[in-house]
């Protein structure tokens, strides 16, 4: 299980709870933005907010790449920075620019050419970092060609498959039963794949499950709820229960050793 982590607060707040690996969302990094997942937040965003999460948390993270962000040479670069940034993983897709969320219609592909050379620049520009190849074929060309797909991406040398919006367990079973490969299964709400458990997927052979931009959906959710209220009632009051007390913000964010060094480098500076 792999929850998605789309800031570095929410990143904190996953590793408190006892997760040991945790996901970048690129819908989830636009959406904090503020902006769509069609692909048109930068490099620069990503490498940065992988950065972030990374130093802060020393969690193995997985990114999400889109699209590499251009042709082989940006691949090249995007493999290089997410690896310097200290991530785990990276995900690329074999999306057309620009590129929609997996789970809504319309969405075009490159040949599955493009994407073996993707794949490989990037297996080969990798020193430790897992590559992780994503398949949106199954809506425009069906599951058998996606098949087809994954196959060629791991010649190429993708270490993990990443099959988009299937539509069931015996779709999942189906990869599994194809590629003798890690496969991810994608459990984010509102979309095409449904909500299968976690021992169901694992019986379907599928190796890791993530919940991409659930931590963004509830706090989008809590924070709304809060501003209505404050405009109405005018203060709020009656949402403390619903917060993080000083004391737990500060637990969280481990504002101790903050103040133990501070005081040590105070000492050290100006002796007793």
């Amino acid at each position: 299980m792999i929850p998605g982590s789309h800031d570095t607060i929410s990143a904190l707040l996953a590793k408190k709870v006892g997760f040991e690996v945790i996901y970048l969302s690129g819908a989830a990094l636009s959406s904090s933005l503020g902006l769509p997942d069609i692909g048109i937040i930068t490099m620069e965003d990503l490498v940065n907010r992988t950065r972030q999460i990374v130093s802060i948390t020393n969690l193995p993270l997985i990114v999400d790449g889109d699209t590499g962000y251009g042709e082989v040479f940006n691949v090249i670069r995007l493999v290089n920075e997410i690896e310097a940034a200290g991530a785990a993983a990276i995900q690329i897709e074999d999306q057309e620019l620009p590129k929609k969320c997996g789970h809504l219609n319309g969405k075009k592909l490159i040949s599955k050419k493009e994407m073996v050379t993707k794949v490989k620049a990037a297996s080969e520009a990798s020193t430790n970092l897992k590559i992780i190849a994503r398949t949106d074929a199954v809506q425009s060309e069906g599951i058998q060609s996606a098949i087809n797909r994954a196959k060629e991406y791991v010649k190429a040398g993708a270490d993990i498959i990443f099959p988009e919006a299937l539509k069931s367990k015996e779709d999942f079973q189906m990869f599994s039963d194809a590629i003798k490969t890690p496969i991810i299964a994608n459990m984010t709400e509102f979309g095409i794949t449904p909500n299968i458990s976690v021992e169901e997927l694992k019986s379907a052979g599928v190796t890791m499950a993530i919940w991409p931009a659930s931590s963004l959906r509830v706090s989008l959710k809590s924070i709304e709820k809060l501003y209505k209220k404050l405009k109405i009632e005018k203060t709020s009051n009656s949402s403390l229960s619903d917060m993080f007390t000083r004391k737990e913000l500060y637990e969280l964010l481990n504002y101790d050793s903050y103040e133990k060094i501070d005081k040590k480098i105070i000492k050290t500076i100006l002796p007793d």
